[in-house]
């Protein structure tokens, strides 16, 4: 069986497609072990839909996910390299059908419609809180100071919401970044709707702008807007390499 691997910002995924539909969840946690396997974020298996492409996205622990912006990012490379989509093509995702456009190895997509969780903002270990889905459920902290990323309390805030947990620094006109992943259950380098949600927060209640550079933890730079309550994320992916496995 023939995989690929793909990093988007820091996200690795090992990427496949098939025309067969299946429970994946134990393969994935086998598949994304980083001592036993080939090391992952996720396992992402693109299946035909329509004129373009759907997804059986799975964690490392083997839960699915809804939406994943990076591993929406590396699914289009992968489909496109692979010749099964053209530059502009859509995929869907357990949080609907996204839009994705190809150049060269940066890819573009627009992401679901975000959603106002909470419409009052919430409080936390004496921290305020904006709790938004951008195709999955985020809390979203707003710092100066990064450095206390509190990875304890993002995993108690994790289980408590069932959302992932971000702390962002609105600083210059960019963002930085940094986000605890529910089944990761961990401290991501990069998580895309986390991204998403924390520029969308910016956009509400800092008075950024609707165009901004996104920095992750990972460091690379990505692009977002807010145009006609869409927001569109760009950003590099890179192609590691392909492997033939036995299952």
């Amino acid at each position: 069986m023939l995989v690929s691997k793909y990093n988007a910002s820091g996200n690795d995924f090992v990427i496949f497609h098939t025309f067969l539909k299946a429970d994946r969840s134990d393969f994935a946690v086998k598949i994304c072990d980083r001592q036993n396997g080939i090391g992952a974020d996720g396992l992402i298996v693109i299946l035909p839909y329509d004129d373009g492409i759907r997804w059986e996205f799975y964690n490392s622990d083997g839960s699915s996910a809804n939406m994943c912006g990076n591993g929406s990012r590396a699914a289009f490379l992968y489909a496109y390299k692979n010749a099964l989509i053209n530059k502009s093509s859509k995929l869907l995702t357990g949080a609907g059908l996204i839009t994705g456009d190809v150049d060269e190895n940066s890819v573009e997509v627009e992401l679901t419609s975000p959603k106002i969780l909470s419409k009052d903002s919430i409080n936390e270990f004496d921290k305020e809180w904006f709790f938004y889905d951008t195709g999955v459920p985020h809390l979203v902290h707003f710092t100066q100071n990064l450095d206390k990323f509190d990875l304890n309390l993002a995993k108690h805030l994790r289980h408590k919401y069932n959302a992932n947990i971000n702390f962002a620094k609105f600083e210059n006109g960019s963002l930085k970044v940094r986000t605890y992943e529910r089944g990761v259950e961990d401290e991501t380098l990069a998580c895309g709707t986390g991204m998403a949600a924390c520029f969308y927060g910016a956009v509400l209640n800092l008075h950024a702008n609707k165009i901004l550079s996104v920095y992750p933890k990972s460091g690379e730079e990505l692009q977002l807007r807010l145009e006609n309550e869409k927001i569109y994320f760009k950003g590099n992916v890179k192609h590691c390499f392909d492997v033939s496995i036995e299952i």
